[in-house]
């Protein structure tokens, strides 16, 4: 919902500076130009509005196509990833979003632009029995977004899906080390644990680890016991011979 809420307020905002820009003077039936960059941006916008994603594509492109050099195409380039986003075409709102940034590494609207290239994978993620592939990649344009904007609005909102993704992370790696003790594999299931505890505190499964790390310790304890026990008989057995 926070999501929806700033793209909209984007998309809101940037029509509104056009009509200030331009004295809305392209409202008027006397100056408006069917194909022109602002009609071709309101029209996008308005069937953006109406969830006419492909249509409102559709106008962008054209503006972004027809008028390259205009200010409006760089907001058409936005609405274009905005688009594919809304639409639940993630993959390709990532790429979209992710040609804005090396076309404009210096673009006023970057901020929301990694903020919804974390959100392009966030939206991907899967349970934590599945690949963590597209939760490590979300974690990473949050971090990268928080680090190079750490007071934007955007950067506030990514801290909570951050938080989230390290969540993800921290509990499949408790599935998987609970696994690997369960099947009595120890070292693996230490290895597992270790890194949860290194990697994500104060995600709360601080305890758990404690307890699961204390357990696997003693297992491997007292594994190691029977094997110096084992080679000790067998090295009686071998001086009694």
């Amino acid at each position: 919902m926070a999501n929806k809420t700033l793209r909209a307020g984007l998309i809101i905002f940037a029509v509104f500076l056009l009509c200030c820009a331009a004295g809305c003077s392209f409202f008027k039936k006397d100056q408006m130009v069917r194909n022109s960059p602002e009609a071709l941006y309101i029209r996008g916008s308005a069937e953006f509005q109406d969830g006419s994603y492909k249509k409102a594509r559709e106008f962008f492109i054209r503006l972004k196509d027809e008028y390259p050099l205009h200010n409006l195409a760089i907001l058409a380039e936005l609405g274009i990833a905005d688009s594919f986003f809304t639409d639940k075409e993630y993959p390709e709102a990532e790429n979209a979003y992710r040609e804005f940034l090396n076309m404009h590494p210096t673009n006023e609207h970057i901020p929301y632009v990694l903020y919804q290239l974390g959100m392009c994978h966030y939206s991907l993620k899967g349970t934590i029995d599945r690949d963590q592939t597209e939760t490590i990649k979300a974690s990473k344009e949050f971090e990268r977004l928080i680090a190079r904007f750490p007071e934007n609005k955007f950067s506030l909102a990514a801290g909570k899906y951050l938080r989230e993704c390290k969540q993800d992370l921290a509990e499949q790696e408790f599935y998987v080390g609970q696994f690997y003790f369960r099947q009595k594999k120890y070292s693996a299931a230490l290895n597992r644990f270790e890194t949860i505890a290194r990697n994500y505190a104060n995600l709360g499964l601080d305890y758990k680890i404690e307890y699961y790390i204390g357990e696997t310790k003693r297992k491997l304890a007292e594994e190691e016991k029977l094997k110096q026990a084992a080679a000790e008989k067998l090295k009686q057995k071998a001086t009694k011979k």
